[in-house]
């Protein structure tokens, strides 16, 4: 499923929702950062305070003094609250859309390369826009008019030099940060074609070493690379272009309030300025003047962040999935039905094209094939891990697609064993909390499984030989008594002699449910009623 073409407001209209429930941290992240303006005048009036007073030298130095350390005290105790807020907030909000984008993930409404590099690169990248631009933002609309404000009361032609600075300031800004946005976006999809590239190629590793094409696979990574490393040089050289910019202008404007307070001491003003300009004055016009930037350069330091936060939006928005209801309880032995069923994962070929086939109740089907033939894909329809693109599943004739996943009604013994820790028995019992201690005894024996139940073990099953394994996961799929079976791979791992120990089991695991096995052992197909070879 695609998203529709975004508008160009769009990016930013997204992040203001997605930041919508935080508003108040944000703003109260953003309050306190403006408020940093207060202990920098302060500063400038200390520093004022104590020039002036030093050749009397009066007991004014002292206060001055006391004035510049607690200024810079407070300065840094406000920089350190509007960071834990903004953090705080950004935290919260790339959980939440996390959350959402990984939902798509497992629904099947992302492709897995661009799903998952949204979900950890893509959200990562909000962080910076949350934590530190938009509470920069509403400091640079109001912390520079306070500082030209506090400025004009001493000095009204320095807070005049520096508004007219401002002007030039802002317009290349936005035009470098215009270009950065642009390139932005290209670099994030240089990055999802990279990824999605990269995921593709371990998928089909078989096929690869079979075809001896390595070295064309290592090219086209190589060339894929290549061009994200480009698009980032881009953006990293429009990033250094808005730096100078920034720099520039503060120091024109810190020069030109220098020149203009140095002439009007010493009276050497070309054209009378009748503006009385002592030496307090002038230091504290000349001490904040690089004030007026400093909000600014915030900003700027965080456009940036913005601008990639921006980028990655159509790939984090939410997608809309198709309506599903309850599914309905099953018989003791459904009927399964596939028609024409398609399964592709993202841009790339399909794994499964047109895919028929009819498994009646209580039958056990065996699906063979190489690997990368769709076998565990198939499987995957019923858990919602494989994505339905074409044609319909029915189970006693209800479509797939309109009930969702059938996980509560499923018996499940997938390639591999998770294992937690704890016993041997509460192992068994995830398929079915709440199982007496009779019963998941009762269902351990039956699938072969004769281990003390009470025995602990660690999170890597330490001590569970490769066919204790299988069977532990066998006895957890028997426990559940579900009506449908799904076995990916049962004797996966094991040597011929534990493949033959397990079989029985496997046998009495499948009678009286519908079941389908995907297998590459001939012994394991040997249980099943048909074959299916893709």
């Amino acid at each position: 499923m695609t998203a529709a073409p975004l508008s160009p407001p769009f990016p930013r209209r997204w992040l203001r929702d997605a930041g919508r429930s935080h508003r108040r941290a944000l703003g109260l992240a953003a309050l306190i950062t403006t408020a940093d303006v207060l202990p920098a005048v302060g500063f400038a009036s200390g520093l004022a305070l104590t020039l002036t007073a030093w050749p009397d030298r009066s007991g004014m130095i002292l206060i001055g003094l006391v004035v510049m350390m607690a200024s810079l005290l407070v300065r840094g105790l406000v920089s350190q609250q509007a960071a834990n807020l903004g953090a705080g907030a950004a935290a919260r909000i790339k959980g939440e859309v996390r959350r959402g984008v990984v939902a798509d993930l497992f629904a099947g409404l992302r492709p897995g390369g661009g799903g998952l590099i949204a979900a950890v690169e893509g959200v990562d990248r909000l962080e910076g826009h949350y934590a530190r631009f938009e509470p920069a933002r509403m400091a640079a609309v109001f912390a520079p008019v306070l500082v030209l404000i506090a400025i004009a009361m001493a000095s009204p032609v320095s807070a005049l030099i520096l508004a007219l600075t401002l002007i030039p300031f802002g317009m290349s800004l936005w035009l470098a940060g215009t270009a950065a946005a642009a390139e932005s976006r290209k670099q994030f999809q240089a990055l999802e074609a990279l990824s999605g590239l990269f995921l593709d190629r371990i998928r089909a590793l078989p096929a690869i070493a079979a075809f001896q094409a390595s070295d064309a696979v290592a090219s086209e990574v190589e060339r894929a690379s290549g061009a994200l490393a480009g698009r980032t040089a881009r953006v990293l050289r429009i990033a250094f272009l808005s730096s100078g910019i920034l720099e520039f202008f503060s120091a024109l404007a810190v020069a030109l309030v220098a020149v203009y307070c140095g002439f009007q001491l010493l009276d050497l003003m070309p054209v009378p300025i009748p503006e009385p300009l002592d030496l307090g004055r002038a230091v504290f016009a000349l001490v904040l003047a690089p004030e007026v930037y400093a909000p600014l350069r915030r900003m700027a330091a965080a456009y940036h962040d913005r601008q990639a936060a921006e980028a990655v939006v159509p790939t984090l928005e939410r997608r809309d999935a198709p309506a599903r209801f309850p599914a309905p309880r099953l018989g003791k032995a459904p009927a399964v039905t596939f028609r024409k069923v398609g399964i592709a994962y993202g841009e790339t070929p399909p794994v499964i094209s047109g895919f028929d086939l009819e498994v009646r109740p209580g039958q056990v089907v065996a699906l063979t094939g190489a690997s990368g033939t769709g076998k565990s894909s198939l499987l995957h329809l019923f858990l919602g891990l494989s994505p339905l693109t074409e044609g319909e599943v029915e189970v006693d004739g209800h479509p797939l697609s309109r009930h969702g996943d059938w996980c509560g009604q499923i018996g499940w013994m997938g390639q591999t064993t998770v294992v937690v820790p704890g016993t041997l028995a509460d192992n068994i019992a995830l398929s079915r909390p709440g199982a007496s201690h009779d019963l998941i005894r009762a269902t351990a024996e039956q699938a072969g499984l004769t281990l003390d139940l009470e025995r602990r073990i660690d999170e890597r099953g330490g001590g569970l030989s490769g066919g204790e394994r299988r069977r532990l996961a066998l006895a957890r799929a028997m426990l559940k008594q579900a009506p449908l079976l799904l076995l990916d791979e049962p004797t996966a791992h094991l040597d011929a002699e534990s493949e033959t120990a397990l079989l029985p089991a496997l046998a009495a695991a499948t009678r009286g449910r519908t079941c389908l096995i995907a297998t590459h052992s001939r012994a394991v197909m040997a249980l099943a009623d048909r074959v299916i070879a893709l």
